[in-house]
């Protein structure tokens, strides 16, 4: 599909000390990366770390304060209109007329062969998020930009909304993808750690796991909340969060933490059921990476 139609040599996407400002307030601060073709590449921060603007820039919706950067080759600031023959953009908000039927938009692709006669307006949210990358891609673009495609769908539903993107990939396809759920973020090739406008890290989700040498322990106990104030002031212990009905928490050394925990935890009457060093998930690379950076994730 896309190969078809684009040459194949140099990255898909480039930046380069790409910036933007809105008055005093730094949205994107000098963020460098580059995206190879036919790759999956995930920037993933919380709201407001800067990743749609980032997107905004590199599709020509906005202009950049400063930095340099090129989307299939074509600069962002020269070649707007180049850009936008090549891409696919598909935005947060599902953005097309209610009251249009599904017929005769890419429905095999999208699964909604039995939907095409149904108003967009009267379908499910994950079937709506289905559609809207079949218009993304009706062009058959050589890189499709996805910003935060999954929001508010239900874990199902992105399984089969990932699918359809791994499928594109299959024949050719660059894609450019936000998110902020952790779990999607373990789909990408490649990820981009982004936090309050500035890019943290960059790895594969193995190698962003693999990178972190503090060790983690994970602690199940009676009661988690009241666990958590007690662990979180014990000794050695540099970081503790809730994590499901578990706490994952950051220490200097295993040995030492191990027995100041249980301690601490018998002290406070809190039932100890479980406390074993595990392989840090990609939510506590995300954490120790913010607070390495000397900051704190936003919001």
């Amino acid at each position: 599909m896309a190969e078809s139609q684009h040459g194949s040599s140099g990255p898909a996407v480039r930046a380069q000390a790409l910036s933007k400002h809105f008055g005093d307030f730094v949205a994107v601060d000098r963020v460098t990366f580059e995206v190879s073709r036919r790759e999956i590449f995930g920037f993933l921060g919380p709201n407001g770390a800067g990743k749609t603007t980032t997107i905004k820039m590199l599709t020509g919706l906005l202009r950049p304060t400063d930095g340099q950067a090129s989307v299939a080759g074509h600069d962002i600031d020269t070649e707007r209109e180049a850009i936008r023959r090549t891409i696919g953009y598909m935005s947060q908000l599902f953005s097309l007329y209610p009251d249009l039927t599904v017929e005769d938009w890419v429905l095999e692709m999208a699964g909604l062969l039995d939907h095409r006669s149904r108003l967009t307006g009267q379908l499910p949210l994950g079937w709506k998020q289905r559609l809207a990358l079949g218009c993304a891609v009706l062009h058959e673009p050589s890189i499709l930009f996805l910003d935060e495609p999954t929001s508010g769908v239900d874990p199902n539903s992105r399984r089969a909304f990932w699918e359809l993107i791994y499928s594109l990939t299959d024949v050719g396809t660059t894609v450019f993808v936000t998110t902020h759920y952790m779990e999607e973020a373990e789909y990408c090739h490649r990820l981009a750690l982004m936090n309050r406008g500035a890019l943290i890290a960059l790895d594969t989700p193995a190698g962003l796991r693999s990178g972190m040498e503090v060790p983690i322990l994970e602690v199940r106990t009676s009661d988690t909340v009241r666990a958590l104030e007690v662990v979180a002031r014990t000794a050695g212990v540099t970081d503790a969060a809730m994590f499901g009905r578990a706490l994952h928490v950051t220490v200097r050394d295993v040995a030492e933490a191990h027995s100041a925990i249980e301690t601490g935890l018998r002290a406070a009457g809190i039932e100890l059921r479980g406390l074993e060093r595990i392989v840090p998930s990609l939510e506590d690379v995300f954490v120790a990476r913010v607070r390495a950076a000397g900051g704190a994730p936003t919001d």
